[in-house]
């Protein structure tokens, strides 16, 4: 069986991605803070879909954390979802600096490090596949969060190029709002947001998985966000601001 290693894996996207590849009899690595909610989910998906699945306790804004996932993804994985991730309470440049920064090790660092861990195996047996979550927010201007998830996309894309191997893809799959624990984490009021706009977890990872399927360098799930993303890169810049300004504020 093929082995998946999933980051953030015991809620939202993460969940949504780990039950997907159950179902498509993938071995499974989870990792999360919490390790109690960790053997559960992982008892869950044992029951369920009749498969393995290892637990890995590891928080990734710390190097030992991380470490420990690297050493795990080194040992050889055929898929890396790289899902953690959060969004800061608070807009900058009010949100304390050591939180940023804890931010970016996560969304940015991590997803480095461990991309980097998984690439020689897979460029030894000639297959694998990556994906970084990234977010809509990262063609739009939302503060530390959208510009780490603004990284996220070109990282993917340069490092897909770089790879150059379309039999090792490397992805950055970019959602919307979802309708996840996110944003209440995040403390984001969410009461401005159109009801259309939501997604369902379970879809986002179903048409993410397909565009990577299809060799796509970066996916952006439903047609109301590819539309979005669109019409954002045609509107003058000011604009652009001030709308994402106001969202989910």
């Amino acid at each position: 069986m093929p082995t998946a290693l999933i980051t953030g894996a015991t809620a939202g996207l993460g969940a949504a991605f780990a039950r997907r590849l159950a179902a498509e009899s993938f071995s499974l690595v989870l990792v999360a803070r919490d390790e109690a909610r960790l053997t559960e989910t992982a008892g869950q998906l044992k029951l369920r879909y009749g498969v393995s699945v290892e637990v890995l306790p590891a928080d990734l804004t710390t190097e030992e954390g991380l470490a420990a996932v690297e050493s795990r993804v080194r040992d050889g994985v055929d898929l890396l979802v790289n899902n953690a991730g959060f969004g800061n309470r608070g807009h900058f440049p009010e949100v304390p600096v050591a939180d940023e920064v804890r931010m970016l090790r996560l969304h940015c660092e991590a997803v480095l490090r461990l991309t980097l861990a998984a690439l020689p195996g897979m460029r030894e047996r000639d297959r694998g596949a990556i994906v970084n979550v990234a977010s809509v927010a990262a063609f739009f201007t939302r503060g530390t969060y959208s510009a780490s998830k603004a990284w996220v996309v070109n990282f993917s894309e340069s490092a897909a190029n770089e790879v150059g191997n379309p039999r090792i893809k490397i992805m950055a799959l970019c959602p919307g709002f979802v309708r996840t624990e996110f944003h209440q984490r995040a403390g984001m009021d969410t009461n401005g947001i159109p009801g259309f706009l939501w997604l369902r977890a379970d879809d986002v990872v179903r048409e993410g998985l397909r565009d990577l399927a299809l060799g796509k360098r970066v996916s952006v799930p439903d047609p109301r966000y590819k539309a979005i993303v669109a019409v954002g890169r045609l509107v003058p810049r000011g604009l652009q601001r001030y709308v994402s300004s106001r969202i989910g504020r």
